[in-house]
């Protein structure tokens, strides 16, 4: 019986493993569905949809460098100690690595992992067969600049370049590549410490300005201040507001009395040519993700009874 598209579509519904490994499963069992089910079993890839259920908050944050362009993954696991795993860890490293050509996130997971012949999707489902945990490659994101340079940093990283925390700083300059390199370390354990919304007050997403704008409205409001002194209070409060979330706008916590802006320039004019700090990403492992709240002692009772 022909190996057909759909018998490996179904194949691939039924046990949530790979592409390639289904193909190959049925391949092996002359299109018997069942008996491929069992084959991939046999391989422990049959296993990955079960867990997929579960949540995966845990994990490491990854990042990769290569001359001007930089790339940050996070990839997710049930527990800690997962991400402890040596397999854990190289995989997360490779998908770094990979990202640094990758588009997005969608073209990473269509992308060869290195000596499998399977896609970074398919063996992210290997994975999940052979550790034994639910995991999920969330999130990428690139910077790159024309000149200049993309200086890493991981806060208390577990390994090179592997962590909780990761930060990209992208500055575009002719500048000194240490000059460079020596600023964008300060801005980028800034970042780490801070965690701004944005670089620019430009950038800031319009809905929480608006947001904002309106607390601080029907504070000044309830103020019974006159309409004129009530909108210079609103218009101190948001300056204050940009101060604490744009990066530019920002206090260095290196020297804690100056912009962040004029660190950079000063930098700039130092180094006898301009320096402009085009891009920052900051990933925080297992941001935004609604952990699940268990009854440790409910789960003993359960399997006991």
């Amino acid at each position: 019986m022909s190996v057909t598209a759909a018998l490996v579509k179904e194949l691939r519904e039924k046990s949530g493993a790979g592409m390639m490994d289904c193909k190959k499963a049925l391949g092996e069992t002359g299109g018997d569905m069942d008996a491929a089910i069992d084959w991939l079993r046999t391989k422990g890839l049959a296993t990955a949809a079960k867990k997929s259920g579960r949540v995966a908050a845990e994990g490491l944050v990854a990042i990769a460098v290569d001359g001007p362009k930089g790339a940050v993954v996070e990839l997710n696991a049930e527990t800690d100690f997962v991400a402890r795993n040596t397999e854990f860890q190289e995989f997360a490293s490779a998908l770094a690595g990979l990202a640094l050509g990758a588009a997005d996130l969608d073209a990473l997971m269509a992308t060869e992992f290195p000596g499998t012949g399977r896609m970074v999707s398919e063996e992210l489902t290997q994975k999940i067969a052979t550790i034994g945990e639910n995991m999920s490659l969330r999130r990428m994101h690139k910077i790159e600049v024309s000149s200049g340079v993309v200086v890493p940093y991981m806060h208390n990283a577990t390994a090179d370049g592997l962590g909780r925390i990761g930060v990209l700083v992208g500055l575009q300059s002719a500048a000194d590549a240490a000059v460079l390199t020596g600023l964008g370390k300060q801005l980028a354990m800034h970042i780490a410490a801070t965690s701004p919304a944005s670089l620019s007050v430009d950038e800031l997403d319009a809905d929480l300005v608006e947001r904002e704008r309106e607390v601080l409205i029907e504070q000044a409001k309830a103020s019974g201040k006159p309409q004129e002194i009530a909108q210079k209070m609103v218009d101190g409060r948001m300056k204050k507001y940009y101060q604490e979330v744009v990066l530019l706008e920002q206090i260095s916590v290196i020297d804690g009395e100056t912009r962040i802006a004029d660190v950079v320039a000063k930098a700039g004019k130092d180094a006898g040519s301009d320096i402009a700090l085009t891009e920052f990403v900051r990933f925080n492992l297992g941001e935004g993700i609604e952990r699940e709240e268990s009854d440790f002692a409910a789960e003993v009772a359960a399997q006991l009874f």
